[in-house]
């Protein structure tokens, strides 16, 4: 692991002036905090992968949403966010025909 001179800086600077454990430690990030963690996520990107439901040819994205407040993996979750998922998976499971090469 290497490290930037402006983070050795940085380091040496908390340690002067707030101590060895500030140092040691960052302080907490300011932003929202995620509204699903890493469990949900796996378990869209599984859904997304299951065979669509009755009367459907594949999984939208408002189907997977729905179906994931349906089966209780969040309270609630957008069509967006559901796409946000999917394409941090390198892959899109509702387009394209079934069995598609990606070539």
């Amino acid at each position: 692991m290497s490290l930037s001179l402006q983070t050795i800086f940085n380091i040496k600077r908390r340690y002067l002036s707030k101590g060895f454990d500030s140092a040691l430690d960052d302080r907490p990030r300011s932003g929202k905090p995620p509204k699903i963690d890493g469990t949900a996520r796996a378990k869209i990107t599984a859904l997304a992968c299951s065979t669509a439901p009755a009367g459907h040819a594949r999984w939208t994205l408002r189907l997977l949403a729905d179906k994931a407040v349906e089966l209780g993996f969040c309270e609630s979750i957008s069509r967006e966010t559901v796409k946000e998922v999917l394409k941090k998976t390198s892959s899109n499971h509702t387009v394209g025909a079934p069995g598609a090469s990606a070539r």
